[in-house]
């Protein structure tokens, strides 16, 4: 443990929606959801205008749009979201090289280990103290000027303890929890407070009447064994009395990403299972995303009643992040499981893991070749007992392009803008960028051919990755009222 606060744990504040209403100025200031869009689909940021109706990541997409039906409901914009994610991580590996990412809005950093090290070693306390503070909001400062977005940061002389500070300084603060106050502050809170607790472990300290951190450290070691087993309970009490003397390891490079569940009532209805196996797949697709990741291996993994533990996998044509693409494997992998005598416990992984995504395409087939069969039998159907002239060799059917609300465009006349909505053959854009005021909406056919799909702008005037011309074309884009 050390006796200077010198780890910091930043979290972005509600990063992909935050970065939606930094892209989009007509939505600043106002309820904005990031999701699945489909029937099935879950939040995966709520902006904090959206929170105040009640609405949080993962939950159920129907549910969101019931308690806060005026929002903005927008597919996820990953690329957006890896490069604002790229600009921050850079400014966290100029105060040290030991950056810790965790997903694309969070990361651990060791300040000793960086160019402030040496004075951090030979100050007293109540200098480096300030010395720290100074560097944590120095940072957020200049994470605000390169991207306007906002972050949190907790400082303190361990991970665990400068997590929750950042928690504790939610949204856009700064707190720190100098060393020897961990128990104070760690008592009052409930078990769910410390890593590694889930609702299954949850459960099981309830049971025992454990229900705070100030519990657990009150039961001991022994006894926390004696209920979560032996690695489990060890870490559990030295937590709970706030040692954590995990390093900030650089550059962890995983190898899959996984969700699992264990359920007190063995699982033996089929349909159960399947709904179970979709609800995991979601979270790992939601995981994966948010590391930035993908990855062209689904794996299954079933507990049996009897404890025996069974994998399947099915590697796919290229790397994913696409929960449609991921769900259907895990749900194809589970019907294949014989679940007789009952599953006590499932999980879903995505394995091979890739910096780059082929979603657009390998998703795109997916959907198409579904929807191609479903026109074939609409149309054997309708056509039955009815002799009909072939199509000519030569015509061949367009599909029709899907256009889905938050995605980039870029029109002919009018430049850059962003999707609001479809359908009725139909499409509405709303044309303004980042740096320029809300922008007038217009409607266009989907099949207009001067609207095409374009990559994210910068979020600000000389961003890395600019396309060339993008900020000189948005001068005066959304000068005009805006529409609707």
């Amino acid at each position: 443990m050390r006796s200077l606060p010198s780890i910091i744990h930043l979290d972005m504040d509600a990063f992909f929606a935050a970065v939606e209403q930094a892209a989009k100025p007509s939505l600043r200031g106002k309820p904005v959801i990031v999701g699945g869009l489909g029937g099935r689909g879950v939040v995966s940021t709520a902006s904090y205008e959206a929170r105040k109706f009640g609405v949080h990541s993962a939950m159920p997409m129907a549910q969101a749009r019931r308690l806060c039906p005026n929002a903005a409901f927008l597919a996820g914009r990953f690329e957006a979201y890896r490069r604002a994610s790229g600009l921050v991580m850079g400014l966290l590996r100029e105060l040290s090289p030991l950056v810790q990412p965790l997903s694309l809005d969070e990361a651990f950093v060791d300040l000793e280990a960086g160019p402030y090290g040496p004075v951090l070693a030979e100050a007293d306390h109540g200098t480096g103290e300030r010395l720290l503070l100074a560097l944590a909001e120095d940072l957020r400062a200049d994470i605000v000027e390169r991207t306007g977005l906002t972050a949190s940061v907790g400082v303190a002389g361990s991970k665990l303890m400068a997590k929750i500070a950042s928690e504790q300084a939610k949204p856009d603060g700064l707190v720190l929890i100098e060393p020897g106050q961990e128990r104070a502050v760690l008592g009052p809170m409930p078990v769910r407070a410390l890593p590694g607790i889930g609702p299954a472990t949850e459960q099981v300290l309830r049971r025992a009447g454990l229900n705070t951190v100030s519990e657990l450290a009150e039961a001991g070691e022994a006894e926390l064994v004696q209920l979560l087993g032996k690695a489990h309970g060890v870490g559990v009490h030295a937590m709970s009395i706030g040692l954590d003397d995990r390093p900030v390891v650089a550059d962890q490079d995983a190898k899959s990403v996984s969700v699992e569940d264990t359920f007190e009532v063995d699982l033996a209805d089929r349909d159960r299972v399947l709904r179970e196996v979709e609800a995991l797949a979601l979270r790992c697709v939601r995981r994966l995303r948010g590391a930035g990741r993908s990855g062209r291996t689904v794996v299954l993994k079933v507990r049996r009643f009897d404890f025996s533990t069974l994998t399947r996998s099915e590697t796919l044509r290229g790397p994913t992040d696409d929960e449609a693409v991921v769900v259907e494997t895990a749900r194809r992998l589970a019907s294949q499981v014989d679940i007789t005598g009952g599953v006590r416990l499932l999980g879903v992984g995505v394995a091979q893991l890739a910096d780059y995504t082929q979603e657009d395409l390998f998703a795109q087939a997916v959907r198409e070749e579904a929807a191609a069969e479903a026109a074939a039998e609409a149309g054997a159907g309708a056509g039955a007992g009815v002799e009909e002239e072939p199509e000519p060799a030569e015509e061949q059917v367009v599909p029709v392009r899907r256009w889905l609300p938050g995605q980039d465009v870029r029109h002919a006349e009018h430049g850059p803008g962003w999707v609001q909505g479809s359908g009725v053959g139909r499409v509405t854009v709303r044309f303004e960028t980042p740096w320029s005021g809300p922008g007038r909406v217009r409607t266009f056919r989907i099949d207009d051919p001067a609207l095409e799909p374009a990559r994210p702008l910068p979020l600000r005037p000389g961003w890395p990755g600019a396309e060339e011309g993008d900020e000189a074309e948005a001068e005066g884009v959304g000068d005009g009222p805006g529409e609707g």
